[in-house]
C-alpha cells in the first residue's frame, strides 16, 4: 500500500471518528474505530521493526510504537490517531519531497529514445532499439536525439553533446566520426551506421546509472539510526521518571507522543535525496545515499593521469628525422599510412597534417605486421611504422623516454614522433581546491613512465612523494588499500577499463563517464557525466554540504522534542496538544532538509 493511500484512510477513520463523536454521540464507536485501526498499523510497525532488528539496525520506530500503544493504553485516542496522521502525513511528505527531489535524476529518463529509424530496402522503417543490430543504417531527424551509438555516413553534421559533455556550443563532425546516442542532431536529416547495440550504447549506459541512482535504499537512515539508541533512552528514561514521580501512566504517554522520533526518520532520507538530485544538476550520478556520505569523508584521493588529469588526447609533441627529408615531407609519408588506423597516435599524425594543411599521398599497399606496426609502399619505396625494434638500421643511440612512433625507408631509420597528452585545463584549480578541503593525500597512480608521471604532478600541483608511476592495475589496487590502511578513506578518480579494478577497491570509485569506458562507469559510485575534473572537488563539496543540513536537521528534531519531553513530564502538555506540537516539529525538520537541494 502506498504511502498516500494509508495517509488517506487514516484521515478518513478520523473523519468518521469525529463524525461517530461529535454528530452521533457514539464516543464508544469512535475509540473503537480509532483503536482498531490504530492498533493494526502500530502491529505492522512492529513486525519491520523486528526485520530491521534482525538485519542488526536498531531504528526509531519503536518510539512510535510506544506513543500509539501507550495513547490507547491510557483512553488518549485522539492523540493517538494524531500519531497515526503524523507518521503516515510524514511518510507522504518523504515520497513526495523525495519525488520532487529526483526531477533532475528522472529528466534523462523521460527523454530515453525507443525506436530508430532503419533504412531498409531504400524505405526508412521505424523499429525498436532492442531489434536494431551492428551494421544497420539509420537515419537521424532534424533536432531529434541520436538513438544509438554509430559512425556518421553523412558528410558532415552539427551535434549538440550537451547532454553528454556539458558542452553547449554544438559540435561539427565529419564523415567518418563516431556519435554517441544521447546527442542531439541539428537542422539535416543525418545517416549513420550502427557501431553498438542499444544495450552498449552511451546514453542508454547513462539512463541505466540514473534508474539505479534514482532507488532510495534503505541506507539512507543509517545517520538516523546512529542517534536512535541514545534519543531513545533519553525518552524513556524522561517518561519512566514522570510516571514514577506522578503514578500516572497518562505522563508516561503524554511523554511518548512529543517523542515520537519523526524527524529523525525524515530529516535524513529527504536531506541525502536532496543531496544526490543537486549531485544530478551538476552532471553527477551518485549511484546511492551511502556515497553521499562516503564523499562527505573523505581524507585522500587517487587520481589517474590519462584521461582523468590529462584530456587523453595524445598530441605531436616533437618530430625528428634525418636531414634528407622535410619534415612537411616525413610527416605526409607518416599520415598517409597511418590515415586507416583506428589507434590513437594514428588519428594525432592525421590531425596534425590536416592542420598544416598537408594532402596526404597516394599508398600502393599497406599490410599490418602484428605486435610491431605497419609497412606500405609510397612512390615504390617501402616504409615502416612503429617500435624501434620494427627498425633495421641506424636507429639513434639515445631514445625518447615519451611515446614515440619510429619510421624506417627500405629498413633504415628516417626519423620519430614523440606525443604528449595534454593537462586538462580545469585540473590544477581542481587540484587546489580539493587541497582547501583539507584533504590529507593527493595522490596519482598512473600506467605511464615516471618522467612523464612527474611532470603532470608538477603541473597540478601533487607533491613527488604522492606519485606513482608505471602501475599496472594490480599495483593500483595495492597503493589504494596501502593508503586505506594508512590515512583513512580513499577515493579513486579514472576513467579507463584497467581503472575498474581500483575504482571498485576505493572507498569510493568516481568515474569520468563523459568518455569513459563501460566497466569504470559501472563500477564506480559516483559518475561523473561531463567532461569535467572539477565536478569531482564539486561532488565533495556539495556532499559535504548535505551531510551537514541532515545532521543540523536531525539534531534540531531532537533538541526540540527533548525539551517537549521535558516539559510534557511535567503534565503541561495533554497528549493531544502535545501530538499536534509533534507536527510542528516534522515541518521544521523536513524544511531544514530540504536545504540540501538548493544551489
Amino acid at each position: 500500500m502506498s504511502n498516500q493511500k494509508k495517509l488517506l484512510i487514516t484521515i478518513t477513520i478520523g473523519i468518521i471518528a469525529l463524525i461517530l463523536q461529535f454528530i452521533f454521540n457514539q464516543p464508544i464507536y469512535a475509540r473503537w474505530l480509532v483503536s482498531i485501526i490504530s492498533s493494526l498499523i502500530a502491529f505492522s510497525m512492529l513486525v519491520e521493526m523486528i526485520q530491521t532488528l534482525r538485519k542488526g539496525n536498531l531504528g526509531v520506530d519503536i518510539l512510535a510504537i510506544t506513543a500509539i500503544v501507550s495513547t490507547l493504553i491510557v483512553g488518549e485516542y485522539w492523540a493517538s490517531l494524531v500519531v497515526l496522521i503524523m507518521l503516515t502525513g510524514g511518510e507522504s511528505l518523504e515520497a513526495y519531497a523525495s519525488k520532487q527531489a529526483n526531477r533532475e535524476l528522472q529528466s534523462l529518463l523521460d527523454q530515453t529514445p525507443e525506436i530508430a529509424h532503419v533504412l531498409q530496402g531504400g524505405q526508412m522503417v521505424d523499429v525498436d532499439l532492442s531489434q536494431i543490430k551492428i551494421g544497420e543504417k539509420i537515419l537521424v531527424k532534424p533536432n531529434e536525439m541520436i538513438p544509438i551509438d554509430g559512425i556518421l555516413l553523412s558528410e558532415f553534421a552539427t551535434i549538440n553533446e550537451a547532454s553528454l559533455t556539458g558542452e553547449s556550443l554544438p559540435i561539427e563532425k565529419k564523415q567518418g566520426d563516431n556519435l554517441l546516442s544521447g546527442a542531439v542532431n541539428g537542422d539535416q536529416t543525418i545517416q549513420l551506421k550502427v557501431n553498438k547495440l542499444a544495450s552498449d550504447s552511451q546514453y542508454q549506459r547513462l539512463v541505466q546509472l540514473v534508474a539505479q541512482s534514482s532507488e532510495i535504499p534503505a541506507s539512507f537512515v543509517r545517520l538516523a539510526d546512529r542517534y536512535a539508541l541514545p534519543f531513545t533512552l533519553i525518552a524513556y528514561l524522561i517518561g519512566g521518571i514522570a510516571w514514577y514521580l506522578s503514578k500516572d501512566p497518562v505522563r508516561f504517554a503524554e511523554v511518548m507522543v512529543v517523542a515520537s522520533p519523526c524527524p529523525l526518520i525524515l530529516a535524513a532520507p529527504i536531506a541525502f535525496v536532496a543531496g544526490m538530485s543537486r549531485e544530478s544538476r551538476y552532471g553527477i550520478v551518485v549511484k546511492n545515499g551511502s556515497a553521499i556520505e562516503k564523499l562527505a569523508a573523505i581524507q585522500n584521493i587517487a587520481f589517474d593521469k590519462t584521461g582523468t588529469l590529462t584530456s587523453g588526447i595524445l598530441l605531436i609533441d616533437e618530430i625528428q628525422h634525418v636531414p634528407s627529408i622535410s619534415t612537411e615531407h616525413f610527416l605526409q609519408i607518416v599520415a598517409s599510412l597511418e590515415q586507416n588506423s583506428t589507434h590513437i597516435l594514428a588519428r594525432s599524425i592525421v590531425a596534425e597534417c590536416k592542420h598544416r594543411q598537408l594532402s596526404l599521398l597516394d599508398v600502393q599497399t599497406i599490410s599490418e605486421i602484428s605486435g610491431h606496426g605497419i609497412e606500405g609502399v609510397i612512390d615504390q619505396q617501402t616504409y615502416a611504422i612503429g617500435k624501434p625494434s620494427f627498425i633495421q638500421k641506424g636507429l639513434p643511440a639515445q631514445l625518447p623516454q615519451q611515446t614515440s612512433v619510429f619510421v624506417a625507408k627500405e629498413g633504415e631509420f628516417l626519423g620519430y614522433l614523440t606525443f604528449k597528452d595534454t593537462l586538462r585545463k580545469e585540473a590544477p584549480q581542481t587540484i587546489a581546491t580539493l587541497k582547501q578541503f583539507g584533504l590529507q593525500h593527493l595522490i596519482m597512480v598512473t600506467g605511464d613512465k615516471w618522467p612523464v608521471a612527474k611532470n603532470i604532478a608538477e603541473q597540478v600541483g601533487i607533491a613527488q612523494a604522492d606519485v606513482y608511476a608505471e602501475c599496472l592495475p594490480e599495483t593500483k589496487i595495492e597503493k589504494i588499500k596501502e593508503t586505506i590502511a594508512q590515512s583513512g578513506l580513499t577515493a579513486m578518480v579514472g576513467d579507463g577499463i584497467n581503472d575498474a579494478p581500483a575504482l571498485a577497491s576505493a572507498s569510493i570509485g568516481i568515474a569520468m563517464g563523459a568518455h569513459g569506458a563501460t566497466a569504470a562507469s559501472e563500477t564506480a559510485d559516483v559518475v561523473i557525466l561531463q567532461d569535467d575534473l572539477s565536478k569531482v572537488s564539486k561532488s565533495i563539496e556539495i556532499a559535504r554540504q548535505t551531510v551537514r543540513i541532515a545532521k543540523e536537521s536531525v539534531w534540531i528534531g531532537m533538541i526540540v522534542c527533548t525539551l517537549l519531553m521535558f516539559i510534557a513530564s511535567s503534565g503541561i502538555i495533554p497528549a493531544f496538544i502535545g501530538a499536534m506540537f509533534q507536527e510542528v516539529i516534522d515541518v521544521v525538520a523536513i524544511i531544514s532538509a530540504l536545504r540540501a537541494h538548493r544551489n
